[in-house]
């Protein structure tokens, strides 16, 4: 009769047809939980299939590739002619009989988990796969760039040099830090030698390297208030004492982030293009930054993303290339200029970070991979990157300016918006204390992706704005994703 009981349980099981598990899977999910936690007694003896599948209202093909899993996985085990028994010899105690309990997460694991809680913090990896307008960080490629790709990636794997086989320098091919070298110095007054640059995956994933090369986290650090989530998440994971510095409409508020933490070992900086605002951060206060730099032991990490896409004259001179004194970190990306699949940007180290620098990355990922580093080096080297952002930075203006006529004559009512001098996206201000959490909720029920941008304050007063990419789509999908948007604020 003991077994009888036990199959009471089995019968219980509950099937879900419209479910994305199959069915057998589910059956056989259920089971190896009732034998774990002894609701099936070791040794007892299972139904037929073709009893539990009549029970179960489900095919005898489903139960029967069930059992033989579990039989594979040495939870139960066959008698010729005799049946299915639950196996005599499971390990005392079961792995999943005792009660589940909350689990006490390590420091990081907390410090990553913890701020997700928070909407502002919410990171939605939906909206960085997303391709529909109005979606950030998102860049094209004319026939034009996609054909030399093809072409210069067929002539790498051609060649398939000696070096793409085995293991290369951590801070990357000197080829392709040579021509970074010569690409910052002339268009962004980058002081630097090809000696000081280390590849990486990107902008994150030069901010990772910074915070590991500082080791330790428990440091207060500036971070700007309105500021890019990401970089302030990964700081609050590595333990770091977050201080957000308010921004104004000439940059991220230097006085205030002395009175703050005037001992602070790192700012974390968007000045050519401040994100999300799009402000630049004036002369001024540059000066004031590096002064506090010099007088504090401190390092500023420059964040210099989408710097290849000014509208209004040449793209402005970085911060580093003011800095007499090796305090500035200077970051940048090849993912905003080419395309963000590539997985490709750069960190310019002063002199005595160098070393630990590359020594982080060489203990995080080995090196960067040669292959890609091969493709962009001849691109290049062959002019065909200049050319690409010349071609670019037209396009993205001739997108910008759609948009922002589209906006003002669709939404004029209800926003104001005015044409930024550089980047890929531009912001527009909410009238009538209109939510934009609420409005980017409902765009994307529309199938228009706008962010809300009060979403990115921290302790600032957040204002409610919508930021709006213009430069991965079509001049011709920007009129029809605007009248979609118009529905919300007309609906």
């Amino acid at each position: 009769m003991k077994h009888q009981q036990g199959w009471a349980g089995l019968y219980a099981f509950k099937v879900d047809r419209g479910g994305d598990a199959p069915l057998f899977r589910q059956i056989y999910a259920q089971m190896r939980e009732a034998i774990l936690s002894r609701a099936l007694q070791a040794g007892s003896k299972l139904p037929s299939s073709r009893e539990l599948a009549a029970r179960l209202a489900v095919s005898r093909t489903a139960v029967v590739a069930a059992y033989e899993q579990l039989l594979a996985e040495g939870y139960v085990t066959g008698r010729i002619g005799a049946g299915t028994y639950i196996a005599a010899d499971l390990p005392e105690p079961f792995a999943g009989t005792a009660p589940r309990q909350r689990k006490r997460l390590p420091p990081a694991a907390r410090a990553m988990a913890a701020p997700v809680h928070r909407a502002q913090d919410t990171v939605d990896v939906t909206f960085h796969s997303e391709y529909r307008p109005f979606n950030l960080g998102r860049t094209l490629l004319d026939a034009r760039t996609i054909e030399l790709w093809r072409k210069l990636t067929a002539r790498s794997l051609r060649t398939l040099d000696i070096e793409h086989l085995g293991y290369s320098d951590p801070q990357g091919a000197f080829a392709l830090r040579k021509h970074v070298c010569d690409y910052l110095r002339a268009a962004r007054a980058v002081r630097c030698e090809p000696e000081q640059i280390v590849i990486t995956g990107g902008t994150q994933h030069a901010i990772d390297l910074v915070i590991r090369t500082f080791g330790d986290g428990d440091r207060d650090v500036w971070v700007e208030d309105p500021g890019y989530p990401l970089t302030r998440l990964a700081l609050t994971a590595a333990g770091a004492r977050v201080h957000p510095v308010p921004v104004d409409d000439r940059g991220i508020d230097v006085g205030a982030g002395k009175r703050l933490a005037p001992r602070a070992r790192a700012a974390f900086v968007t000045p050519s293009h401040q994100f999300p605002t799009g402000v630049q951060l004036a002369m001024s206060r540059r000066l004031e930054l590096l002064a506090w730099a010099r007088e504090a032991g401190a390092w500023i990490v420059e964040d210099d993303y989408a710097s290849e896409f000014r509208y209004g004259g040449r793209p402005l001179a970085s911060l580093q290339g003011l800095d007499d004194g090796e305090r500035v970190i200077y970051v940048g990306t090849l993912n905003k200029a080419l395309f963000p699949g590539l997985r490709l940007g750069y960190a310019v180290l002063p002199p005595a970070l160098v070393r630990p620098f590359a020594t982080a990355r060489y203990l995080m990922d080995r090196q960067p991979a040669t292959l890609c580093q091969a493709v962009v080096t001849d691109f290049m080297a062959e002019g065909h990157f200049a050319s690409h952002i010349r071609r670019m930075r037209t396009a993205y203006q001739d997108q910008r300016d759609a948009l922002v006529a589209a906006l003002r004559r669709r939404l004029g009512d209800h926003l104001t918006v005015d044409a930024p001098d550089q980047g890929m996206h531009l912001v527009a201000w909410l009238r009538r204390g209109l939510s934009d959490v609420a409005i980017e909720k409902a765009a994307r029920e529309q199938g228009v992706i706008v962010r809300a941008m009060s979403r990115m304050y921290v302790a600032a007063p957040a204002r409610s704005a919508l930021m709006f990419g213009f430069s991965g789509y079509s001049r011709q999908s920007i009129g029809p994703a605007v009248a979609k948007l118009a529905r919300v604020f007309e609906g």
